[in-house]
């Protein structure tokens, strides 16, 4: 840190700052558009983070998922109430313990998040296609490669 404070890094520091500031906005951004593509209906940003947490970690009770939210179980399960009514989330009895249930995606929701996510890229490749010319999309392939190392920093 002792390097990045030193008057004679000072302009890198800067330019590094000014970058990060940049990179934020812009990212932010194109978080936003791509989001417009894709709509996931009236479902709030609790109840989407519940039907992404199932999908990338499979089944879980509602305890779980209130432990991974970081909320009570009471909150989650209301939250999962209204995704089972919705027909997007289905549950079965806990073999090993009959008072839980476990609950995963149903068919419904899983091809729902399938078209989100087609309809989210297909956006992005024409974007890519009618804005950048072949030249920049190869700049833009370098550029991912670099948000790589940086989102696994």
């Amino acid at each position: 840190m002792k390097d990045q404070l030193d008057p004679q890094n000072a302009p890198e520091a800067a330019r590094a700052l000014a970058l990060a500031a940049e990179l934020r906005v812009v990212a932010g951004r194109l978080i936003r558009r791509l989001r417009e593509q894709a709509d996931a209906g009236d479902l709030t940003t609790s109840q989407k983070s519940v039907l992404l947490h199932l999908e990338r970690e499979g089944e879980a009770t509602v305890t779980t998922l209130a432990r991974a939210q970081d909320m009570r179980p009471q909150s989650m399960g209301a939250i999962v109430s209204t995704l089972e009514a919705a027909g997007l989330l289905e549950g079965k009895p806990d073999p090993s313990d009959g008072r839980q249930t476990i609950l995963s995606l149903t068919v419904a929701c899983r091809d729902m998040i399938a078209a989100g996510r087609a309809a989210r890229q297909d956006w992005l490749f024409r974007a890519i296609q009618t804005n950048l010319d072949r030249r920049e999309q190869e700049q833009l392939a370098g550029a991912v490669e670099l948000l790589k190392r940086l989102a696994d920093s």
